[in-house]
């Protein structure tokens, strides 16, 4: 069983940086497609971020909201996913989480698409 556990998150000025991390356990990390979301209260989890099982150039989806802000990583060795998140602004805030999708070649954009979920960290920018 796929287990993903978030850390990271915390209260920051608009500005700011923060990098979440996503550890995962229980499977092989290279053979999954890892993806971030987020949920602001009383709105849906949108996508924010996803990386195949290759990372690196080509391999990687944003979000139109978070391109040129946010940066998506994996470290297969680590099994670890990161979430570089940089330039924050207020409508930034949300609980962010993370997701694995068993199609390695993936970066789904969809919730559905993702088998395993992470209980996510809460991200709360000031203005």
């Amino acid at each position: 069983q796929v287990q993903l556990a978030e850390s990271g998150g915390g209260l920051v000025q608009a500005g700011d940086s923060l990098r979440l991390s996503c550890a995962f356990s229980g499977r092989t990390f290279s053979s999954y497609g890892m993806g971030w979301f987020r949920q602001a209260p009383g709105k849906e989890r949108e996508f924010v971020a996803a990386i195949n099982w290759r990372g690196g150039v080509g391999s990687t989806y944003y979000a139109d909201s978070v391109k040129g802000r946010f940066g998506i990583s994996r470290d297969n060795a680590k099994n670890t996913v990161y979430l570089q998140m940089n330039s924050l602004k207020p409508e930034d805030t949300a609980v962010y989480y993370c997701a694995a999708d068993q199609r390695p070649w993936s970066f789904a954009r969809l919730p559905i698409e993702y088998e395993y979920w992470g209980q996510g960290t809460q991200v709360t920018v000031s203005s």
